[in-house]
C-alpha cells in the first residue's frame, strides 16, 4: 500500500522510506508541512507518518487541515514530543496513533500494519481466498499450506487483489497504491505482474479475471462456478 512519510530529518526520513519499502510499501517522502499538504491534496494514501517539528507549517497544522478537509487517511505521529499534553493534542487533532522518538522499527512496522488493516476493515492479519492464505505480518503466501515464494512487488499486487476479492481493481488503482514518486511502475508493469501471478497460482483454486476496460478481479474458483 502507499505511505506518505513527512519527516524533516533527511537521515531518519531516508531510513524510514527504505525500511517501509523493504516491507513492501510504496513510500513517498516529503520534508515540510507545505510539501506534505501538496502531496495529500494530489495523491491518495493508505497511511501517513507525520513528524510534528516541521519547517514552515508544523505537523499539527497539517493534520488539522487534513481532517478539516474530511480526509480519513490514518495518521501515525512520529515525534520527539513526549509530554502528556503533546500526546493529547495530537490525538485530539485527529491522529490515529502517537509514537515518540526514539522508537524500535519492529514496533513501528506492527503499528503500520495495524493501521492499514483497520483502514481496510480487516481484523485478522491472515487473508484467505480459495486455497490462498496470505500472512500480512510475516509477508508469507501459502497455497494449501505450502509456502509459495513471490517477489515483493508480486506480493503487493496480490495483497491488493485479495483485500478486494470479488471486486474489480483497476490498473490505475494498483499503480497509484504501489508506485512511489521515484519508482518506474506503470500499467504495463501491472500486466506483467498479473501474468506472473496467474502462472504461479494455477493450482491455487483462484483465478484473476480480466474485466476488459476496467481492471482485474480475484475470486475463488468455487465462486466463479
Amino acid at each position: 500500500m502507499r505511505v506518505l512519510v513527512i519527516e524533516d530529518d533527511a537521515t531518519l526520513g531516508g531510513a524510514l522510506a527504505e525500511f517501509l519499502g523493504d516491507q513492501g510499501y510504496a513510500v513517498d517522502l516529503v520534508s515540510s508541512g507545505e510539501r506534505a499538504s501538496a502531496a495529500l491534496s494530489s495523491q491518495g494514501y493508505d497511511l501517513v507518518l507525520l513528524d510534528l517539528n516541521l519547517p514552515g507549517e508544523d505537523g499539527l497544522t497539517v493534520l488539522r487541515r487534513l481532517r478539516a478537509n474530511e480526509n480519513p487517511v490514518p495518521v501515525l505521529i512520529l515525534t520527539a514530543r513526549d509530554a502528556l499534553e503533546d500526546r493529547v493534542a495530537g490525538l485530539d487533532a485527529g491522529a490515529d496513533d502517537y509514537v515518540t522518538k526514539p522508537f524500535e522499527l519492529p514496533e513501528l512496522a506492527a503499528r503500520v500494519r495495524a493501521q492499514i488493516r483497520r483502514r481496510a476493515g480487516q481484523v485478522n492479519p491472515i487473508m484467505e481466498v480459495g486455497a490462498l492464505s496470505f500472512d500480512t505480518i510475516g509477508r508469507e503466501l501459502r497455497v494449501s499450506g505450502e509456502r509459495v515464494a513471490l517477489s515483493v512487488r508480486e506480493l503487493s499486487v496480490l495483497e491488493m487483489l485479495m483485500a478486494r476479492a470479488g471486486r474489480v481493481v483497476t490498473k490505475r488503482q494498483i499503480v497509484n497504491s504501489l508506485s512511489a514518486w521515484d519508482a518506474d511502475f506503470s500499467e504495463n508493469a501491472v500486466e506483467v505482474y498479473v501474468y506472473r501471478l496467474r502462472k504461479r497460482l494455477e493450482k491455487a483454486g483462484v483465478s484473476i479475471q480480466t474485466v476488459r476496460g476496467f481492471g482485474y478481479l480475484l475470486e475463488s474458483d468455487a465462486v466463479a462456478q
